[in-house]
């Protein structure tokens, strides 16, 4: 007859998985402003907006993480078992594409993210003024922020700019619009404008670019050849004259009277 065996139990092994089921069959879950999966929120330049996370399906007190980033943000006591709030004030361009997250701590994979679409118009910056060499390469650089990202074009003297192939080239980021000139001439002279537009609004930024005559450039070679020869000659004049003046000052000798 084969002999029955059965496996040992370790303690307490039960208590955790009735445990562990009673938590499977709650369903716990987390949303924030109502939303139970991750979301992104649309808003704009505004005084403050709020966030709120909220448990569900729990039958005890559960204690809620907030993070912006990877950054635990800090809540005081009261705003951290089952229901969480936060304001974001001001909201400006530097939240755009943020995400905040709720967790709950006893179990961090339980979360909610909601990123920020923060939406402005365009926000221009950039050195005004550039002086620049004739025949030398000069790039202007306007610094766009703007989002929904908006479309720029370049103006010189308040007309479109003409584009030629060989001399300008342009260059664009979501941050950045450059325009390039090769090797500027005196007719490049002038004010250029950035402009950049979008359905929130538009931005403009003035660039003075002054055209300076090009500096003659000698060979140093020649120069220090040119020193040099000029030194020695000096020198040769001065021992010269030293001669002619020792010679001068000599006395002649004393004579006998006849």
């Amino acid at each position: 007859m084969a002999q029955r065996r059965s496996l040992a139990v370790p303690y307490g092994a039960p208590i955790l998985a009735v445990s562990f089921l009673a938590c499977v069959a709650t369903g716990l879950e987390l949303s924030v402003n109502n939303q139970a999966a991750d979301f992104t929120l649309s808003t704009g330049l505004s005084p403050a907006i709020s966030l709120s996370c909220l448990v569900h399906n729990s039958s005890q007190a559960e204690e809620l993480l907030w993070y912006r980033g990877t950054g635990q943000v800090d809540l005081k006591d009261g705003n951290k078992v089952n229901i969480s709030n936060i304001c974001i004030s001001p909201v400006n361009e530097s939240d755009n594409g943020v995400t905040f997250t709720c967790r709950l701590a006893r179990d961090k994979a339980v979360q909610v993210s909601v990123t920020l679409d923060v939406q402005f118009p365009p926000q221009l910056s950039g050195e005004e003024t550039l002086h620049v060499e004739e025949e030398k390469d000069v790039t202007l650089t306007c610094n766009s922020k703007a989002n929904p990202q908006a479309q720029s074009i370049w103006l010189k003297d308040n007309q479109i700019l003409t584009l030629q192939q060989s001399r300008h080239k342009l260059y664009q980021t979501s941050e950045v619009f450059q325009l390039s000139i090769t090797k500027v001439q005196t007719s490049d002279n002038g004010t250029y404008t950035c402009v950049v537009e979008s359905g929130l609004g538009n931005g403009t930024r003035d660039f003075h670019l002054f055209v300076e005559d090009k500096k003659p450039v000698f060979p140093t070679e020649a120069i220090i050849a040119a020193a040099v020869v000029v030194t020695i000659t000096i020198l040769f004049g001065i021992v010269a004259q030293r001669d002619k003046i020792f010679k001068c000052s000599k006395k002649p000798k004393d004579t006998a009277l006849r």
